[in-house]
């Protein structure tokens, strides 16, 4: 480990240690603190680090903060980003909505925070990025215009059905009086999920992931993280890709074949997806985030799906307007309009190139 003395822990005025964890150590204890924590989220767990070392290659920066007795007080989960495109930043945690501190009390928390900065001015980062779930309270500029949409899970599928508005619930039946099949399973739907999740990424204007992200994922997370297809005949018509952690099942990617729309095939899509996790044994359905009152947001809020803000925090070397790489952007509305006529195959060659560094 590389070690910085931070002062005191405010708890018990214990030295407090902060330190870069390599890739070969300490995963166990990381993630027994990640899973003990009442704000850990499974993006915290050391295994992520590795799904993106490997898939992007992209340097890491993990720190713990550790008392004088060696107890674990903090930890903080950093991926540094750097293209000639987009500029070069430090993430907690980039592609997904949540990471950030977890920290046992305010002085541990500032350790963390400090480390981060001084790890930030050494890389060269323009800025830091911490996608935090709670109110984190940081002396730093914050955007909270985006909220996660969730969604409390009775134990039984067939009580959210009743619970669901009489056009809902006929929406999601739908599908399957039209003919199509739903399959939940892993690397074996992969195919399935990424010809219309590229499809629809190119149609969006946005570029796509490699196949071999998801396959990492599949791989590494074999049995909290599941695909749902649907199919009509020889078409998959929708598929999603669910992460699980704790008592919450998450859909961070979803798409349907918009040639297929008027027969509702998302409708059917998410339906399942709920009465897996309820089947499961889940407690909450994570939607993902939106925009409020957007499209996307009125169409998970139709499910009963309540929102929570989310808190983006930004540390700025140099001041000056926060980062807007996202594609609300006007600077990228020319190229989101050329990307959208490209063919599929040239998305998919050209698409995850740039995708992995746009966090």
């Amino acid at each position: 480990m590389n070690h910085a003395g931070f002062g005191q822990d405010g708890a018990g005025s214990m030295g407090l240690t902060v330190s870069r964890m390599q890739q070969t150590e300490g995963q166990g204890v990381w993630d027994r603190y990640v899973c003990d924590h009442s704000e850990g989220t499974g993006y915290h767990l050391m295994a992520w680090r590795q799904v993106i070392e490997r898939t992007f290659g992209h340097c890491t920066v993990y720190l713990m903060a550790q008392d004088d007795r060696g107890e674990i007080r903090g930890v903080l989960p950093l991926v540094f980003l750097k293209s000639s495109l987009f500029g070069q930043f430090l993430v907690s945690v980039p592609y997904f909505n949540y990471g950030g501190v977890l920290a046992d009390g305010e002085q541990s928390r500032s350790a963390l925070v400090e480390a981060a900065v001084i790890a930030a001015k050494e890389l060269g980062a323009t800025h830091i990025e911490l996608r935090h779930a709670d109110e984190a309270k940081f002396p730093w500029p914050c955007k909270d215009h985006k909220v996660s949409m969730r969604l409390d899970l009775p134990s039984h599928f067939d009580e959210l059905m009743k619970a669901f508005p009489p056009k809902l619930r006929s929406q999601v039946r739908r599908g399957e009086k039209e003919g199509m099949t739903v399959q939940v399973g892993g690397l074996d739907l992969l195919d399935d999920f990424y010809a219309v999740f590229a499809r629809n990424m190119r149609d969006l204007g946005t570029p796509v992931y490699g196949k071999y992200f998801f396959a990492d994922i599949l791989r590494t997370f074999p049995k909290d993280a599941k695909i749902c297809a649907v199919r009509l005949g020889d078409d998959t018509v929708a598929a999603g890709l669910v992460y699980g952690f704790r008592q919450t099942l998450e859909i961070p990617w979803a798409s349907s074949d918009r040639r297929f729309s008027k027969l509702a095939p998302n409708m059917l899509l998410y339906g399942s997806l709920l009465k897996y996790a309820c089947e499961q044994g889940y407690r909450v359905f994570d939607f993902g985030r939106s925009t409020k009152d957007s499209g996307t947001y009125r169409f998970k809020e139709q499910w009963g799906a309540k929102p929570v803000q989310l808190h983006w925090y930004y540390w700025l070397r140099d001041g000056g307007p926060l980062p807007e790489l996202n594609p609300q952007n006007p600077k990228y509305a020319l190229a989101i309009r050329v990307w959208q006529q490209l063919p599929v195959p040239v998305t998919t060659t050209i698409g995850p190139w740039i995708a992995q560094y746009l966090p």
